[in-house]
């Protein structure tokens, strides 16, 4: 499973643009804040591992894309594909505990 993790200043625009916080507003138009856990790169694309306060208490995330576009604005994208939220949210977990499958 090929997997680079990123140091957080390679992956600054993020934090740059948010900070540690991130506020996402949802469908209904309530605004919930996440903390930025983690940015890492999986299979070439930019991913962010975000939880919430309460999200915390159970131990849960959130996994978003990280899109930029031509003129740097950072934006999150939701991952619909099931496989690829798992893949990121593997070397997440990787990134924190480390892998069986690493040397």
């Amino acid at each position: 499973m090929p997997h680079n993790n990123k140091a957080p200043s390679e992956l600054s625009a993020l934090r740059q643009a948010f900070g540690d916080q991130v506020e996402l507003h949802g469908e209904d138009g309530t605004a919930q804040s996440y903390h930025i856990l983690s940015e890492l790169t999986v299979n070439g694309r930019d991913y962010v591992i975000l939880q919430s306060e309460a999200m915390k208490q159970d131990d849960d995330f959130e996994v978003f894309r990280v899109i930029g576009d031509t003129s740097g604005d950072v934006q999150l994208e939701t991952i619909s594909d099931e496989e690829e939220w798992e893949l990121v949210a593997e070397a997440f977990d990787d990134s924190q505990f480390g892998s069986d499958d690493q040397p």
